[in-house]
């Protein structure tokens, strides 16, 4: 039986004819990474390979690291295998890994949206054999509204809290998310606080995009100073001692998660904006059906419902089980 051209072993996804990993969850000698998510960037790689825009990430994250970049579509070989990174749209510098070895093509999708964002590189699709796909939000419950209309939403949320004299306290994963939020957030309504884990990663992006300014939360800053603005903190902020300088605040959180009221509840949070760094139902469904792939494997998510319509509808798909995460309500990632 021929041998795949990626395998999962203990230590990750592994390409046997390159002896490198993409993604690994465990220390090895040369790692490909997708992005800068701590489930997908992790420390103690001998060698990293990742796009040039998520090298100053997995510095911040991991200190200093022996990282090469790459650019965008750049072919790159190891022991006659080509590799290229491609944009996936997740988060800045975030890519898909395609591998070519004899004809063969395989693309390992990371994390993944289709939905450009205005702030990282849009998502594109990569003709392959076989793709390897999250589907975090692999149910067709999960249906994402145009960002515009979220933002939209967002806004007039953070307008009427300041008109009845409350600081908005809005939470998102520091890397990816709250960038997202900043970039589109109305500076003309107050000033944006944040929290320090988003400052100091906004900080690292601040060269590569263009962003409202922001002010960091510090033990000086008063309750009067928050009041009527917006502040932007990760989601384990939510029920600190950090918090409570905010009062009187009213709290909500961007996530694909927000789809369901129960999420809200859980986490005890006033408003929920459903917005995901994550394709919904259609956009997993079109983006694999872009590749014009044949054979899918589902590595995180709903992954036995996916995988059960994929074959429904005439694909070779099966899961696989990593140690990837996905979206989580409580994680900062």
């Amino acid at each position: 039986m021929k041998e795949p051209l990626l395998a999962f072993n203990p230590n990750g996804i592994y390409c046997a004819a390159a002896d490198v990993y993409l993604d690994p969850w465990r220390k090895v000698d040369k790692a490909i990474i997708s992005h800068g998510h701590a489930d997908h960037s992790r420390w103690g790689n001998k060698k990293y390979i990742t796009h040039h825009d998520n090298i100053p990430i997995m510095k911040h994250r991991l200190g200093e690291i022996d990282v090469e970049g790459k650019a965008y579509g750049e072919t790159f070989t190891i022991n006659n295998v080509k590799f290229s990174l491609h944009p996936a749209g997740h988060v800045i510098g975030s890519s898909q890994i395609r591998v070519e070895h004899k004809g063969e093509v395989w693309v390992f999708s990371g994390d993944y949206k289709d939905e450009a964002d205005g702030v990282c590189s849009p998502f594109e699709p990569v003709q392959c054999d076989t793709f390897i796909t999250e589907c975090t939000f692999g149910l067709p419950a999960f249906k994402w509204k145009p960002q515009a209309e979220v933002m939209k939403d967002i806004n007039q949320w953070w307008r009427e809290n300041k008109a009845e004299g409350r600081t908005s306290v809005l939470f998102g994963y520091s890397l990816g998310k709250a960038q997202r939020l900043l970039k589109h957030l109305n500076p003309e309504i107050g000033k944006i606080y944040t929290h320090g884990a988003i400052e100091n990663m906004t900080d690292v992006l601040r060269d590569m995009v263009d962003f409202p300014e922001t002010l960091r939360v510090t033990r000086e800053t008063t309750k009067k100073e928050l009041n009527g603005n917006l502040v932007l903190a990760p989601p384990s902020a939510h029920g600190g001692t950090w918090i409570r300088k905010m009062v009187p605040y009213v709290t909500a959180s961007a996530s694909g998660w927000m789809t369901f009221r129960g999420a809200r509840r859980r986490r005890a949070i006033d408003k929920g904006f459903v917005m995901s760094d994550h394709c919904d139902w259609d956009g997993l469904l079109n983006s694999i059906k872009a590749t014009g792939c044949e054979k899918v494997i589902c590595t995180h998510g709903y992954t036995d419902i996916f995988s059960k319509y994929l074959r429904e509808i005439g694909y070779d798909a099966r899961t696989q089980d990593t140690q990837y995460e996905g979206e989580s309500v409580d994680s900062d990632l």
